[in-house]
C-alpha cells in the first residue's frame, strides 16, 4: 500500500512537471475568414491564417483538442510544448468553406461556437454592421460533416445572448449574458435573471444535441462576457467548460475557465509571433479620480451633458482609469448618505453609476473602477451603535473628526455593507473596485464591544485602551489586528463583487505616513506591505498640503523620500499609483495646473509609473486640460493637441 501510494504521488508530480514544462495554453479567438479583408475588423483572410498555421507549424506551437486539454487536467497525457487551442466563434458558413479545408490540411483540431438562433432561426442578424441571413451561417448537415471529421468540436455560444439588452434608464445595451434587463421602469429581478440565463443555456445546448448527436460540453460566452454566476449555470447545463476574453498570457492548468486572444485586424506573421512570445507588460496606470456629485443634476438633461462633459475629458486626456464615485456625501461629514446606483439600503440619488462607466468605457477607453467607502455610510437602515468608537477618559466615543465609519468588528455592520457592495456588482460594469481613505483606525480606537471582544478572543486578555502608549505590546498587537481585520473585509467585498464582475482588480487609498513612517499600523491600521499583498494596486495619498507641508523645497523632499520608500520594494513599486491633490483643502486653494504637470514629471524621473490626481472638477477645467495631459496622459505625444 505504501509503495502504489508513493508511486501515485510521484505519478502526479511527473504530470506536474510535464504540464508545468508544456508551456501555458494559449487560445486563439477567430471569426470570420474572407478572401478578401473587408470593413468587419473581427474577420481574417484565408491567407493570413494560412501564414497563422504555418507559422505555428515550423515554430514548435502544436494546436491540440479539448480531449487533449481535459486529459491532461485529468493527470493524462501531459500537452505538447506550445499548446495552442484554435477557436471560431458565432458559427458563420466560412467555418466550413474555408477554415475547415485548412484544419484537413493542417491536420490542426479546433472548437467551433454556435449561436443557435442564427443557425436554427430564418431571421436577418446585423453583424458587423452588415445584415446576414441565414445562408450566412453554417448548415447543420455542414457541422455533423466536421464534427464526424474529428477535428471540430461544436461549443455552444448561448442561443439569443449574442446581444446587448437594455440595461439602464437611459438606454445602454450591454451584454445580455451580465446585465439586469432594464423595461418598464425596472430592473428584473435575481430569480428573472437567473431563469432567463438558465433556459438560454440548456436551450442552445439542447438544440445542439438534438442535430448532433452531443450535447456540448463548452460554453463560448458571447464577447466574453461572463461571471461566478453565470459559469455555475452552464455547468448546470453540463458545459462545465466557459471560454473568455478576458486578457491573460496564456492559461495555467487547474481552471475550467479558459481565456482567449482575440484576433482582429487581420494581424500578420509579427503581431500573431507577439502574442503568443511576449509576456504583456505591467499596466501602466494613469488614474483621475471623479465625483459623480460633479455629473449629478436633478435637471436628467443638464446631467447628461455634464456626464458628456466628463467622457470628453477624459478621451482627450488619453489616460488609462478612471475611479469612479458610486456614493455620495450629501453633507460632507465623509459619510455615504446615498448611493448612485439602485440597492436595498440607501436612498438612490441617481441610477447614474452604471450609465457613467458605461460610457467611459465604450466612449472614453478607460478601464472603470468603482470608488466605494470601507466603513463609511450613514442612513435609517445604519444603526448609529454600530459605528467605530475612541477610548476616552470619561468612556467610549465618536470620533468628531473623523468620518461616520462603521465598526469593521461588527457582523450586522458588515452585512449590510457587503449587501450594498453585491448591488452595485448587480447593476453595473465596471473594472474593479477603488477602497476609499476610510479604511483607517487610529491607535484609541475600535473601542466598540465587538472589537474588544475580537481582541480577547485573539489574544486572551482585555485590552487596556488608555495605556497603549505606556504598553507597547498591547499597542502593537491592537495595530496588527486592526491592520489584519480591515484587510480580510475588503477581501471579503472584493470577493462578494468578483461574483459579478470577472477579471475584476482592486485598488485601496493610502495615507502617506504610512508609506513614509513607521507607524502606520498604530496610528491609521494601514501597512504599504501588507496592502501589497491584498491589492492589484496601492493608492498612495502623495498630498504634501494634507501633511503641512507648503514650502516648495520640503514638498519636493516629500515626494523624493516617497518614491525612495515605494521603490525600495523593488518590482512591487510597479503596482502603487502616487495620487496628487488638485485642491489645497487646508488653504482653500486650487493647485496651479503647472505645479501638477512638474510634479508629475518629477516623479516619473524618479521612477513612479503610476500617476493619479483628485479631484477632476471638469466643469470648470480643473486641472487645466493641456497641462495635465502633458504630466499624466499615455499618448505618444502627451504636449500635441487634440483634434
Amino acid at each position: 500500500m505504501i509503495t502504489r501510494y508513493l508511486l501515485g504521488i510521484l505519478m502526479l508530480l511527473s504530470t506536474g512537471l510535464a504540464l508545468a514544462q508544456s508551456g501555458p495554453l494559449h487560445i486563439l479567438t477567430y471569426h470570420d475568414v474572407t478572401d478578401e479583408q473587408g470593413p468587419d475588423s473581427m474577420a481574417v483572410t484565408t491567407g493570413a491564417l494560412v501564414e497563422h498555421f504555418r507559422w505555428l507549424r515550423d515554430n514548435d506551437f502544436h494546436p491540440v483538442s479539448m480531449d487533449q486539454v481535459i486529459a491532461a487536467e485529468n493527470a493524462g497525457d501531459a500537452l505538447p510544448a506550445n499548446p495552442v487551442l484554435l477557436s471560431f466563434d458565432d458559427g458563420l458558413l466560412s467555418m466550413y468553406t474555408h477554415v475547415y479545408p485548412l484544419l484537413k490540411l493542417f491536420n490542426y483540431p479546433a472548437v467551433s461556437s454556435l449561436v443557435t438562433d442564427w443557425v436554427e432561426g430564418e431571421k436577418t442578424v446585423d453583424y458587423a454592421g452588415q445584415a446576414r441571413n441565414r445562408s450566412a451561417f453554417l448548415s447543420w448537415e455542414q457541422i455533423r460533416e466536421m464534427q464526424d471529421s474529428g477535428l471540430v468540436e461544436f461549443a455552444s455560444h448561448s442561443h439569443a445572448m449574442h446581444q446587448g439588452i437594455m440595461a439602464n434608464p437611459q438606454g445602454n445595451t450591454q451584454p445580455a449574458a451580465i446585465s439586469l434587463a432594464y423595461s418598464d421602469g425596472r430592473y428584473e429581478s435575481r430569480e428573472d435573471y437567473t431563469k432567463r440565463i438558465l433556459t438560454d443555456l440548456q436551450s442552445s445546448s439542447k438544440i445542439i444535441a438534438s442535430h448532433t448527436g452531443r450535447a456540448p460540453r463548452i460554453m463560448t460566452w458571447p464577447y466574453g462576457a461572463h461571471n461566478k454566476i453565470t459559469v455555475k449555470l452552464a455547468r448546470q447545463s453540463g458545459m462545465p467548460w466557459s471560454l473568455t476574453l478576458e486578457p491573460n498570457f496564456g492559461n495555467q492548468p487547474g481552471s475550467t475557465v479558459l481565456h482567449r486572444h482575440l484576433i482582429n485586424n487581420n494581424p500578420g506573421i509579427r503581431e500573431l509571433a507577439t502574442t503568443l512570445l511576449r509576456p504583456p507588460a505591467q499596466p501602466l496606470v494613469r488614474a483621475a479620480q471623479v465625483d459623480l456629485d460633479y455629473v449629478y443634476d436633478p435637471d436628467p438633461a443638464q446631467q447628461e451633458r455634464n456626464l458628456g462633459v466628463l467622457v470628453e475629458r477624459i478621451h482627450q486626456l488619453q489616460i488609462s482609469h478612471v475611479f469612479l464615485q458610486a456614493f455620495s456625501d450629501l453633507d460632507g461629514d465623509g459619510g455615504a448618505e446615498a448611493l448612485y446606483f439602485p440597492n436595498r439600503y440607501l436612498p438612490v440619488r441617481s441610477d447614474l453609476f452604471n450609465r457613467a462607466a458605461w460610457q467611459l468605457k465604450t466612449r472614453a477607453g478607460v478601464r472603470v473602477y468603482a470608488w466605494m467607502p470601507i466603513l463609511s455610510f450613514v442612513g435609517d437602515t445604519i444603526d448609529p451603535d454600530w459605528r467605530v468608537l475612541q477610548a476616552g477618559p470619561t468612556g467610549e466615543t465618536l470620533d468628531p473628526a473623523a468620518e461616520p465609519r462603521l465598526s469593521p468588528f461588527n457582523p450586522h455592520a458588515r452585512a449590510v455593507i457587503a449587501g450594498i457592495y453585491e448591488d452595485l456588482a448587480r447593476q453595473a460594469r465596471f473594472d474593479g473596485l477603488h477602497f476609499h481613505d476610510d479604511g483607517r483606525m487610529n491607535e484609541l480606537e475600535d473601542a466598540s464591544p465587538y472589537a474588544i471582544k475580537a481582541y480577547q478572543d485573539l489574544y486572551g486578555e482585555t485590552p487596556e485602551l488608555l495605556k497603549l502608549k505606556t504598553n507597547p505590546r498591547v499597542a502593537q498587537r491592537w495595530a496588527v489586528l486592526k491592520t489584519l481585520t480591515l484587510l480580510e473585509f475588503t477581501d471579503e467585498l472584493a470577493s462578494v463583487v468578483h461574483d459579478y464582475q470577472a477579471g475584476m482588480k482592486t485598488s485601496r487609498n493610502m495615507f502617506s505616513p504610512a508609506l513614509t513612517g513607521t507607524d502606520g499600523p498604530r496610528l491609521l491600521a494601514q501597512d504599504y506591505a501588507r496592502f501589497l499583498t491584498h491589492y492589484d494596486f496601492v493608492t498612495v495619498m502623495a498630498m504634501p498640503y494634507l501633511e503641512n507641508i507648503d514650502n516648495p523645497a520640503e514638498a519636493q523632499h516629500y515626494y523624493r523620500k516617497l518614491a525612495e520608500r515605494a521603490l525600495a520594494h523593488g518590482a512591487d513599486a510597479s503596482r502603487t499609483i502616487f495620487q496628487l491633490q488638485t485642491v489645497d483643502w487646508r488653504n482653500k486653494r486650487q493647485v496651479p495646473s503647472p505645479e501638477l504637470k512638474n510634479t508629475f514629471r518629477l516623479l516619473q524621473s524618479l521612477g513612479i509609473r503610476n500617476l493619479a490626481y483628485y479631484p477632476d472638477d471638469f466643469l470648470r477645467d480643473h486641472p487645466e486640460q493641456a497641462e495635465l495631459r502633458q504630466g499624466i496622459s499615455v499618448a505618444e505625444y502627451p504636449a500635441r493637441s487634440q483634434p
